[in-house]
C-alpha cells in the first residue's frame, strides 16, 4: 500500500514540475501547461504519467526493478472501470517517438497489487528531449483497442 501511494505520489509530482519558472533565465524554460493525465476510452479511464526515474524513491525502485537515472523515464499507465473506480487488467502496449521521430523502445509490466494494478515501463532520454507516447489501452473484455497519446519534455541537466 506505502508503495502504491508513493508512485501515485511520484506520478503527480511529474505533472507539478511542469509548473513554475518565469522564463527570465536562458538556462530554465519558461512552463509550459500540463496536459491532460487520463483520458476515458468508452466505460474506462486510462490514467498516465511519466518521469524521470531519479525521482523515485531507492526503496521503490528497488521493489520493482527499476534504474534510477535521471537519464531514464518511466511510463506509468492504469485503467478504471469507470463505473465503480475499479482497477481493471488490460493489454497496453506503447510506441514512443522523439520530436526529430526516432523510435524508442519501451516495453511495459503489468505490477497486481490488488487493490491496485498499474503499467510500467522504462526508456532512455536525453535532456529537452520530448517524448511522444502512443498507448493502445484493450481493457479485459472489451473486443477493440483505444489509443491514447499524450507528450512530455524531460530535462537531465
Amino acid at each position: 500500500m506505502i508503495i502504491r501511494k508513493t508512485i501515485i505520489a511520484l506520478s503527480l509530482l511529474g505533472l507539478i514540475s511542469a509548473c513554475g519558472g518565469s522564463g527570465e533565465s536562458a538556462d530554465v524554460p519558461e512552463a509550459q501547461p500540463a496536459g491532460a493525465t487520463s483520458a476515458d476510452i468508452g466505460d474506462h479511464v486510462v490514467h498516465f504519467s511519466a518521469q524521470s526515474t531519479d525521482q523515485l524513491p531507492p526503496e521503490v525502485a528497488r521493489a520493482y526493478n527499476i534504474v534510477r537515472s535521471k537519464n531514464r523515464a518511466m511510463l506509468n499507465v492504469s485503467v478504471l472501470r469507470e463505473a465503480d473506480n475499479s482497477p481493471v487488467t488490460a493489454s497496453v502496449t506503447v510506441k514512443t517517438v522523439n520530436l526529430t521521430g526516432q523510435l524508442k523502445n519501451i516495453t511495459m509490466r503489468e505490477i497486481n497489487e490488488q487493490e491496485a494494478i498499474y503499467y510500467i515501463g522504462e526508456v532512455a532520454i536525453a535532456n529537452r528531449e520530448t517524448l511522444i507516447f502512443d498507448i493502445s489501452v484493450t481493457p479485459e473484455g472489451v473486443d477493440s483497442a483505444s489509443d491514447v497519446r499524450f507528450k512530455r519534455q524531460f530535462f537531465t541537466d
